[in-house]
């Protein structure tokens, strides 16, 4: 089997380099640059691995990249769409940048070939290419399938190499016959459905998962008020049959990124066009744009003002393991310290450099670096190497006392010491 992985930015680049440790890949994207990058071994993003499964693929000859979208097409059996959706700053995505892009594919079609959409693109999308390339090439005949992205930022090849399930959505049967074989190497339970359900399923799952978020970070703040402890009340649902251990309830930080925002913003826009029913669903995103103040409320709390303070921040990538800071919620924390007039201390290993995003931000060298003199500390993102630092590293570096640390991701080793004042999401007063 040949597959042409066509848009290879972090969902491209990731899926072409797995599916050429078990076929022949052609991994196509119309920006030169990143095709050169990608020859030499260069991912477009940083994700573990990925470099080196890249140079492996193409040192086997499994695994070739091109600009050239008719040599990708020409001799291929399925065509898999994995540009990333960009998603502007009210979270709505832009699915006209890849239909653009398919746009430019429809005249290298060839009968019997099948397109699969993993893009990041609202329900309806598919069919709305089926009956786009069925008349502009009404002499083909071309089959159409989607199926969700599920990666994860930091941990994209494992979630792809071994995922729970596949959902995949089809018109007919002969679409199953070739997307099995693709599929088999990565996983046994596939979840056949329609298009429409798998393109709604996205949806389902990340408005699911950001509505959890909201609603125990709304709990928690409840607890904070009437001296509950949310993290005891979380044992305590998650012990619920109904809901149980794996449940997404975990009182922590307003979720960020475009990810389950882009699905939340999709539903709402989708249910007022179709004047159906999404109340809940438009509720959450004002729920979590409201939370996303935490840190900066507890700050202000805990100091009187920020005006004049100085803020360590550790972490400022979107999450641990990427060098991805658009939609990071640390660096919006860092924004809007600033703008109140608070000096900014900041370290996080994936960023060495300044850009458009940190302002006038300090950047320093290490944790330790960061801490020094500082009013207060935010832990902002769960670096693992963070674990390593001490309070008595704290106290000796820091000016002040405050640790704010919405997840407890320190809170094993800051929690509980008396010179400390840590606070978490969910707890009231101080954690001890």
């Amino acid at each position: 089997m040949r597959v042409c992985v066509f848009g290879l930015w972090h969902l491209g680049s990731v899926t072409a380099a797995c599916l050429a440790e078990h076929f022949h890949v052609i991994g196509c994207d119309p920006d030169a640059d990143t095709i050169a990058r990608l020859i030499s071994g260069h991912p477009p993003v940083d994700e573990p691995g990925l470099a080196d499964l890249i140079k492996a693929g193409v040192t086997t000859g499994q695994l070739e990249f091109t600009s050239n979208i008719a040599k990708a097409v020409s001799n291929t059996d399925i065509i898999w769409i994995t540009f990333d959706t960009p998603v502007d700053a009210d979270d709505v995505a832009d699915a006209e940048f890849v239909c653009q892009h398919m746009m430019n594919l429809q005249q290298h079609l060839r009968d019997g070939q099948l397109v699969l959409i993993s893009s990041q693109v609202p329900v309806g999308f598919t069919r709305r290419m089926e009956t786009s390339i069925r008349s502009s090439r009404p002499d083909v005949q071309i089959g159409f399938a989607y199926s969700p992205e599920n990666l994860r930022l930091g941990k994209a090849l494992d979630v792809f190499r071994n995922p729970e399930r596949i959902v995949a959505g089809i018109r007919h049967a002969e679409a199953r016959d070739k997307l099995a074989p693709l599929f088999k190497p990565f996983c046994a339970r596939i979840e056949w459905m329609g298009i429409e359900s798998a393109e709604m399923t996205k949806h389902a799952i990340n408005a699911f998962l950001a509505t959890s978020v909201v609603f125990i970070n709304e709990i928690a703040g409840i607890c904070e008020k009437v001296g509950a402890n949310a993290k005891e009340v979380e044992r305590g649902l998650k012990s619920e049959g109904r809901i149980g251990p794996k449940a997404y309830l975990s009182p922590g930080g307003a979720y960020a990124g475009g990810t389950l925002a882009r699905d939340i913003s999709t539903l709402s826009q989708v249910g007022e066009h179709e004047h159906a029913n999404a109340t809940l669903i438009s509720a959450v995103r004002a729920s979590n744009d409201e939370h996303k103040k935490w840190p900066l409320n507890r700050l202000r709390e805990l100091l009187g003002s920020v005006n004049a303070k100085t803020v360590a921040v550790l972490g400022l990538t979107y999450k641990a393991g990427t060098d991805t800071l658009r939609r990071s919620a640390s660096v919006e924390l860092c924004q809007a310290l600033e703008k109140e007039g608070a000096f900014v201390r900041a370290y996080d290993p994936a960023v060495r450099h300044a850009s458009t995003e940190l302002h006038s931000i300090m950047l320093c060298t290490d944790a330790a670096a960061a801490l020094e003199g500082a009013d207060a500390l935010v832990v902002a993102t769960e670096w693992p190497q963070f674990k390593t630092l001490s309070a008595d590293v704290l106290c000796q570096k820091m000016r002040g006392t405050v640790v704010v640390d919405a997840n407890r991701f320190l809170g094993e080793q800051l929690g509980n010491d008396v010179r400390l004042k840590y606070v978490a999401v969910g707890s009231s007063g101080h954690v001890r």
